[in-house]
């Protein structure tokens, strides 16, 4: 009869056949670590949604419960649109992070393939420039912007904001595409060459193959903008060119809040970015991922 030592017991005890136990504990940990990150980044969201729909004191009496037929009220959603001009608050914010966003992608994409396509004397010292763009946050120039847009009679237009952010959303951008258009294969570009296509019809051939870095850099650059508070605040506090983020604030008050109309305005204000998230989501992950299985 064969003998067994103590640790050959104790590993035929906790052994199934074809279950390896640490890797699945491994697995189940890291899935119950993303889940727990998941309730915590999306629990503070559901709980304004939630409120949104809920009477005055049904909000401070039970907050974490959802409406019920005693509590749903709409009065906050009835007073954002009677109070205020939501409807031009959204198309400002709309316009403004809209146009940035497609005019950041656009130089962005050019930027980046003359960085990683042509090597010339400074193209280092260029990188370095945008890089520091990230470093240093553009809220540090506030006044050296604000003179800039002042000499440049732009105070007061949704144009004020449309150039600060492109400025603030480019050397990101330059920074995550450029990597990508490197690894671009150069056999694709030579061959497009060869059959007579000139550089800018290159550059829009190889623009589908960096989907997910565009994808990855929409995702990223737009909450940034569509959230501010401090630039539509120094550049453009009036009436007609309020955002929605600016137009929230006008139902908070010294000593006392509107917080039904607070709530439901916050709610408004989250839809187009979670839409556009989720369009967006995929590309996003696969820009995350990209480079990180060799094939």
């Amino acid at each position: 009869m064969a003998r067994y030592s103590d640790p050959d017991r104790l590993r035929f005890h906790i052994s199934l056949p074809g279950i390896d136990l640490r890797h699945l504990a491994t697995k189940v940990l890291k899935h119950w670590m993303l889940m727990v990150f998941a309730l915590l980044s999306t629990a503070p969201v559901a709980l304004v949604l939630i409120n949104s729909f809920k009477s005055r004191r049904a909000i401070f009496r039970n907050p974490y419960h959802l409406p019920s037929a005693e509590t749903f009220d709409l009065v906050g959603y009835e007073t954002v649109f009677a109070k205020s001009q939501f409807h031009v608050y959204y198309f400002n914010s709309l316009f403004v992070t809209l146009t940035a966003l497609a005019l950041i992608l656009l130089f962005g994409t050019m930027v980046a393939f003359a960085l990683a396509e042509y090597p010339f004397a400074g193209n280092n010292l260029i990188r370095i420039f945008f890089l520091l763009g990230i470093i240093i946050p553009i809220r540090l120039g506030s006044v050296s912007l604000l003179r800039l847009i002042d000499s440049l009679d732009l105070i007061g237009t949704l144009w004020a904001l449309i150039v600060v952010y492109i400025a603030g959303g480019l050397p990101f951008a330059v920074f995550i595409l450029t990597q990508f258009m490197a690894q671009v294969p150069g056999e694709l570009k030579d061959a497009a060459r060869v059959d007579g296509a000139s550089e800018y019809r290159v550059f829009w051939l190889i623009l589908p193959i960096i989907r997910p870095a565009t994808g990855t850099v929409a995702a990223i650059s737009i909450i940034p903008m569509w959230n501010d508070l401090w630039f539509p605040l120094v550049l453009a506090p009036g009436e007609a060119t309020r955002t929605v983020t600016l137009g929230a604030q006008q139902f908070m008050g010294q000593f006392s809040n509107d917080w039904n109309a607070l709530l439901a305005a916050l709610s408004l204000s989250s839809v187009p970015v979670l839409i556009i998230y989720f369009i967006s989501s995929k590309q996003l992950l696969q820009g995350l991922t990209a480079g990180a299985i060799k094939n």
